[in-house]
């Protein structure tokens, strides 16, 4: 990288960010946990920070908790805890990442086969 293409950022930054929480409350949000808005439309808190309205924007479509860090431009640790507080404030939904289909095991696919001939 160049000199003027580094990321560049700072842990006091992401401390005020998180208001110091290293965590977030829910040990279930992943790398690839799916996030989903609730109600986007109703306004939140005049308290909540941008980076919450702004997740809460790009969750009204089915966004990992990866990709909306890379859009946030923040670290995926931080979008964790700014996620988590959504969820707890029944804004967000969290969902597990959907699992890759295992092998199926070929003499189990052989017997159903050989059922639906027998059904002839």
């Amino acid at each position: 990288m160049s000199g003027g293409d580094e990321y560049r950022d700072s842990p006091v930054r992401a401390y005020v960010i998180t208001d110091g929480r290293a965590r977030p409350s829910r040990n279930t949000i992943g790398i690839d946990t799916l996030l989903l808005a609730v109600d986007p439309d109703k306004p939140l808190p005049i308290t909540t920070s941008r980076q919450h309205h702004e997740l809460l924007r790009m969750c009204r479509r089915l966004l990992s908790l990866v990709e909306a860090a890379a859009y946030l431009e923040l670290p995926v640790s931080v979008v964790g805890v700014l996620a988590s507080d959504l969820v707890d404030a029944g804004r967000l939904v969290a969902r597990p990442s959907i699992p890759e289909a295992t092998g199926l095991d070929l003499n189990t696919l052989q017997e159903v086969l050989d059922g639906l001939r027998r059904l002839r």
